[in-house]
């Protein structure tokens, strides 16, 4: 699997978060609605520096999930790696093509991730700049069953993938 694709879209929305947050910053009140309740309703306030803070942090997080962790397994010895049949997925003339799915699947992973985050970060700010008349928070769970979705059938592929070797490999042995 090639993690190009989601490498360029998430630097596409690293950009896209940058302009487009940056531009509200300025409209926004010194502190700022940060934390919501299941309905949409605040319930947690914080000053805008350290919400667009917060911001960074996920974000980076969201990278390193994303692109770090597939850099650490890469370099650990297969030992400190649980991945099911790991002796047969991790064998010198397979390791490549396991780190290349696993890249791949962190990439498009954190992908989903740095987006469900600029979608809730978006959702606050729009919940500030129109504090009479705040954004229906449907949408957001909508955005959070989606992202469910897609980790639960990103598990499953995993499972799928790595739950046991090809029949091929067991009969010939």
């Amino acid at each position: 699997m090639n993690s190009r694709l989601p490498k360029v879209l998430f630097l596409l929305l690293a950009a896209y978060a940058a302009v487009h947050f940056s531009a509200y910053y300025s409209q926004l009140p010194e502190v700022v609605a940060s934390h919501f309740d299941a309905h949409g309703m605040p319930n947690g306030w914080q000053t805008k520096s350290a919400f667009f803070s917060v911001l960074i942090g996920v974000s980076v997080l969201a990278a390193v999930i994303g692109f770090g962790i597939p850099r650490l397994i890469a370099l650990l010895p297969p030992e400190y790696i649980n991945l099911p049949n790991k002796r047969y997925w991790l064998a010198p003339e397979r390791r490549g093509e396991t780190m290349d799915f696993l890249n791949g699947y962190f990439a498009w992973f954190g992908c989903a991730l740095f987006a469900v985050i600029l979608l809730t970060i978006n959702f606050a700010i729009q919940a500030n700049l129109h504090p009479g008349r705040l954004p229906d928070a449907t949408s957001m769970w909508y955005v959070l069953s989606g992202f469910m979705a897609f980790a639960i059938g990103g598990t499953v592929r995993i499972f799928k993938r790595f739950g046991r070797p090809p029949q091929d490999n067991l009969t010939a042995k």
